[in-house]
């Protein structure tokens, strides 16, 4: 990660967020940050060096300030208890389907882009793509979201391949406002996801539950072999 200058954090107001931030800022990277929030503004040593508002569902708004990003980080999301219809619409909108929108908009970015240096994006799933995580609808849009990113990953064509890498950030429970009896600290998480990050590896697991670095490895390989006989077979067109 060497070459890399800017940095795109969304969720960017968050704990992870936060501390992901400080942690790009102090390595000497440009970090915009992006959020929902019309009262974040404030621009200091340990924040974004430029805060970006935006709405679910407007992400194609947002085309002009992806480009100038070399690592976009999907960090947003919503952990909502209630089970009404619009609770679970709610949650596959903004935890999955919002994601997948700004990895395709990214995606067609890094296709068009001339650098020699592929761009990046990090989608943060999390365990509950295929753990329990007490929550039906964040259970189901983070399944969703995790399903969405290993197809693309794996479906992607060589060419594209070499302008973009993608790469699954697998979270365990760590403290936070949306989660506040977490096990891990946000600064914790935050420092091995970036020592994670500068691996070639596709998944960034980071979780106190030893089942997530034996089960995400197998569910992976599962998509690729499948994504395998798809290429070769009459579904892939």
């Amino acid at each position: 990660m060497s070459e890399i200058k800017t940095i795109g954090i969304t969720g960017a107001s968050g704990a992870l967020g936060t501390e992901l931030t400080k942690i790009f800022r102090k390595k000497g990277y440009i970090v915009i940050g992006f959020t929902h929030s019309k009262n974040n503004s404030e621009i200091n040593n340990d924040s974004p060096n430029q805060w970006i508002e935006w709405q679910c569902g407007k992400e194609f708004l947002l085309k002009e300030h992806l480009k100038k990003i070399d690592v976009l980080i999907l960090n947003h999301g919503i952990y909502d208890l209630g089970k009404k219809n619009s609770n679970y619409e709610n949650s596959i909108e903004i935890n999955a389907l919002s994601k997948f929108k700004f990895l395709n908009l990214f995606e067609e970015i890094a296709i068009k882009n001339n650098s020699p240096t592929a761009k990046e994006i990090w989608i943060n799933t999390s365990e509950a793509e295929i753990l329990p995580a007490l929550n039906p609808s964040y259970e189901i849009s983070k399944s969703l979201i995790g399903q969405l990113v290993s197809f693309k990953k794996n479906l992607l064509d060589k060419q594209v391949k070499k302008k973009l890498k993608i790469k699954k950030i697998i979270l365990g429970p760590f403290k936070s406002e949306l989660n506040p009896i977490g096990i891990m600290s946000p600064k914790f998480v935050s420092n091995n996801i970036y020592k994670f990050a500068n691996l070639n590896i596709f998944l960034i697991i980071v979780s106190p539950n030893p089942l997530s670095y034996i089960l995400f490895p197998i569910k992976e390989l599962y998509f690729f072999l499948y994504c395998e006989f798809l290429k070769i077979s009459k579904f892939s067109n």
